[in-house]
């Protein structure tokens, strides 16, 4: 447990039952049993987690620092440091993550890339014919 960052307390609940539309922003923690029509998206320099449980469901972007997810995202997700995509998940949209945790029976619809992808170069056949 020695380096291991304390993981920030989850402060906000968007509830079973509940619908929110538009822009959700939050800091810390949140966990959503809930439907959210909007963006889902962390705000601050401070270090956060979104928890989507089983009954949520989202329509929109989601950005986070650690995001998990058991419920059904449409839309793109863009997670900072570390995705579980638990075994009930659903998404449905392009995924950008540092680490990625997967469990059996998760299902995703889109392109999985990580964010270091794009710290390296595209590489050209030295071979290849296009001038």
């Amino acid at each position: 447990m020695i380096g291991k960052k304390k993981p920030p307390p989850i402060r906000s609940l968007v509830g079973e039952g509940m619908t929110v539309q538009g822009t959700l922003q939050f800091s810390e923690g949140l966990r959503i049993d809930g439907r959210v029509e909007g963006d889902v998206i962390a705000t601050g320099d401070t270090q956060s987690i979104l928890v989507i449980s089983e009954k949520a469901r989202i329509i929109g972007k989601v950005m986070a620092a650690h995001v998990i997810i058991n419920g059904e995202v449409e839309g793109p997700i863009v997670c900072h440091e570390m995705l579980e995509l638990q075994p009930k998940a659903r998404v449905t949209g392009d995924i950008r993550y540092d680490v990625l945790e997967m469990h059996p029976g998760a299902l995703v619809d889109g392109e999985l890339r990580s964010l270091k992808s794009a710290e390296k170069p595209q590489l050209k056949l030295a071979a290849s014919n296009d001038a």
